[in-house]
């Protein structure tokens, strides 16, 4: 059985200003939603720029992390853990 790999990787070239300015290509912007602020990362292969999400694109992103519990939920939780926690520290006083 023969498996064939095809990679396509499109190269552009822009130009960096003096101050380091560079433009994103339209085409790039939209297709990865980048509008105001980018994310810059370094990594081994060089730098990586990622769309910075807004603040609304990350809203209940923690949900299935917390469970889908509410703030004030997680709050008395961690208030009944502690004072449970309490009382067995003086219990073995």
């Amino acid at each position: 059985m023969l498996l064939v790999l095809l990679v396509i990787v499109l190269v552009e070239v822009v130009s960096v200003t003096k101050k380091g300015q560079a433009t994103i290509p339209k085409r790039l912007r939209e297709k990865y939603g980048i509008k105001d602020k980018v994310i810059i990362e370094e990594n081994e292969c060089g730098i990586v720029l990622k769309p910075l999400p807004s603040p609304s694109d990350e809203r209940g992103s923690l949900k299935e992390f917390f469970k889908g519990k509410t703030a004030r939920q997680l709050l008395q939780e961690a208030r009944k853990e502690e004072l449970a926690e309490d009382k067995e520290r003086e219990r073995r006083a």
